[in-house]
């Protein structure tokens, strides 16, 4: 293992960083526990001479828990359902998906 997989570890084990959510692909199934980090910052975009500020919402979770995340697969958070909306993307050393989501 190398030391930025055992850093992603810690990390998604620390229960201040990450939390427990239900996966599902597709939005289908039982689901599958997996951790997650949930960030849900401001983002700015121009449009012509305007400057719009809008919400987002990411979930970033390991590629080892879901290898094959895409567009329709769900996460359950403390009751919420949130869908993946868009491609989702790994990290560089290939160890998390960072994906935007909408609450369903």
């Amino acid at each position: 293992m190398s030391a930025f997989a055992a850093g992603i570890n810690a990390i998604f084990a620390d229960p201040n960083m990450a939390m427990a959510a239900l996966y599902r692909a597709g939005g289908a199934g039982a689901g599958v526990p997996v951790r997650v980090i949930f960030r849900a910052p401001d983002r700015i975009a121009n449009w012509g001479d305007g400057r719009f500020v809008t919400d987002t919402i990411f979930v970033d979770v390991r590629v080892s828990d879901v290898p094959a995340l895409k567009t329709g697969d769900t996460f359950e958070i403390t009751g919420d359902l949130l869908e993946v909306r868009s491609d989702p993307v790994r990290d560089r050393e290939r160890l998390c998906w960072a994906a935007e989501v909408r609450e369903l």
